[in-house]
């Protein structure tokens, strides 16, 4: 496990284990140097079906892998059934790993307080749009006041350009979403704080206890791949089980 790879700082049952890995620790060389754990992107997949295997090394196995498609499908986290079309997963077996790859999108990991369900969902503007994160709430299964979100590495509030038909269908759907938009220098696009949007999507749907949401995935080259910074990269992965 490279010493770089962020553990989810948040009041979690001490069964419920996370992990957000960085752009370290693996085997890739440019772009995708060098834990590039996407098989979709380019990379050479012997280099990714390696750096799967350094990550698996943390897990207790293999994670539910996601053909993520920027929509609102939440499946249960069931190993050996392929790799399904959805964008978030949810487990109440232990031993199960939830898992949602990004490269600026917002992984959002989720678990109640008594330990008993987590879940993982992947929330980039369209799916957090179109209710990704209510519909994991859903199918999570508990009063949603029980439970509690850590907001991963994303793309942050001075790097995410949108147009304004983006600011437009938020708005429209809580006026409240204005605060999470504020004019570019470049003429009719807005800055938009994707974290702000997120923790308003959960705060409607039930969830007060919500952590992190400090990271800039375009900011920090170091740690992070970003697609908006550099087209051609890799992917991270965050992931959340029950032990």
């Amino acid at each position: 496990m490279s010493d770089s790879w962020i553990h989810p700082d948040w009041p979690a049952p001490a069964r419920v284990r996370t992990l957000s890995t960085t752009r370290a620790g693996g085997l890739g060389t440019a772009p995708y140097d060098t834990l590039n754990l996407g098989t979709h992107v380019g990379d050479d997949p012997a280099r990714v079906a390696a750096n799967r295997a350094i990550l698996r090394q943390a897990l207790p196995a293999e994670p539910c892998w996601l053909n993520q498609v920027h929509g609102t499908t939440v499946v249960d986290a069931v190993a050996g059934e392929g790799v399904p079309d959805a964008d978030a997963a949810f487990t109440r077996e232990t031993g199960r790993v939830c898992v949602v790859m990004t490269a600026d999108c917002l992984p959002v990991l989720l678990c109640d307080r008594a330990g008993t369900v987590v879940a993982a969902a992947h929330a980039g503007w369209r799916g957090l749009f179109e209710g990704v994160v209510e519909a994991t709430v859903e199918a999570m299964g508990v009063p949603p006041g029980q439970l509690m979100a850590w907001l991963g590495p994303a793309i942050g509030p001075a790097a995410f350009e949108v147009g304004g038909e983006v600011r437009a269908a938020f708005m429209g759907h809580d006026p409240a979403a204005e605060a999470a938009f504020r004019p570019s220098a470049n003429q009719h696009k807005w800055l938009a704080d994707i974290y702000l949007l997120a923790r308003q999507r959960l705060a409607r749907a039930g969830v007060t206890s919500i952590h992190g949401g400090d990271a800039c995935t375009v900011a920090d080259p170091v740690r992070f791949f970003s697609y908006r910074r550099d087209g051609v990269t890799g992917r991270m992965a965050s992931l959340i089980w029950l032990d």
